[in-house]
């Protein structure tokens, strides 16, 4: 068995975090009738826009983070698919939040928001670096 890269359980760790926290945020979300921010019509429909595209991006950081750990190229392409989807949603979470003024809210649940989008911008290019850096000996293990 082949040595792990250096850094990939630390990529491999942050991705199963960030799947594991999405579940858990659209479960609290969806089951304890959490309001997180706001409570009016334009809040929910924005939030109800998300599910599906973070359901994407937790699969494929589930994905990845099983290829890192088991040292396999599918880490690399399921780890940049990922963190791709971490930015994007990152950006979108913070545009509405500054077009909505929603960062003047001093609450919990803007903390909460702020650290997650904090997270996913800071800890998803960090990931992307990485994986590029990574690249060759990442793809030089196999598929399998």
């Amino acid at each position: 068995m082949s040595r792990p890269v250096p850094g990939s359980r630390v990529a491999a760790a942050y991705l199963a975090l960030v799947a594991v926290a999405t579940l858990l945020y659209w479960l609290d979300y969806f089951t304890a009738g959490a309001v997180h921010v706001r409570d009016d019509p334009v809040y929910h429909a924005f939030e109800g826009a998300f599910p599906v595209a973070d359901a994407w991006m937790a699969a494929c950081s589930l994905l990845g983070a099983i290829g890192l750990w088991r040292g396999r190229a599918s880490g690399f392409l399921c780890g940049l698919l990922a963190a791709s989807s971490q930015v994007f949603l990152g950006l979108l979470d913070v545009s509405f939040n500054l077009n909505e003024g929603n960062y003047a809210i001093a609450s919990a649940a803007m903390a909460v928001e702020i650290l997650i989008n904090a997270w996913l911008l800071v800890g998803a290019p960090l990931l992307i670096v990485w994986l590029w850096r990574n690249r060759g000996t990442l793809l030089a293990r196999g598929w399998r």
